[in-house]
């Protein structure tokens, strides 16, 4: 086995620099160093909760599609991030965020948004873990 301590970043490939750093930083990511956006090296932002997201770019393709989550065909690959949160619904709403998805699972609701490349973030509220949800639920579907 791997020992693996904590995931150390997630890379995301963007668009335009100045909407994307925009929208990232009224999360609460601080921008820190650019690697070279403009040759393809990473934008690092890091919120105060320790995430690191870099930034990559610029994207050359199929701006503003996700070809992952918007496509029937599907794709291999990353599809979105989850990030556990106290509360969500009334900050997207105050800061003009669509909303483009909602569940409710086990009383656990997560909101779903789209970054401006349409990179999909879950915002998962207080409540158990998701992976913990789904196994209680298989676990007694077995049944």
């Amino acid at each position: 086995m791997l020992k693996i301590r904590n995931v150390d970043h997630i890379g995301i490939r963007i668009s335009d620099r100045e909407r994307s750093v925009a929208f990232y930083q009224l999360l609460g990511f601080e921008l820190v160093a650019d690697g070279g956006f403009e040759n393809g090296h990473p934008l690092v932002m890091v919120h105060p909760s320790g995430i690191n997201f870099n930034l990559l770019g610029p994207a050359n393709a199929r701006a503003g599609e996700n070809v992952l989550m918007d496509e029937d065909a599907k794709y291999p690959g990353i599809t979105h991030v989850a990030l556990k949160v106290e509360s969500a619904e009334a900050f997207v709403s105050e800061n003009g965020i669509a909303i483009t998805g909602r569940r409710d699972f086990r009383g656990t609701r997560t909101i779903f948004i789209r970054d401006p490349d349409r990179n999909v973030l879950e915002l998962v509220g207080p409540g158990p873990a998701v992976s913990e949800l789904i196994r209680e639920h298989v676990a007694e579907n077995k049944s």
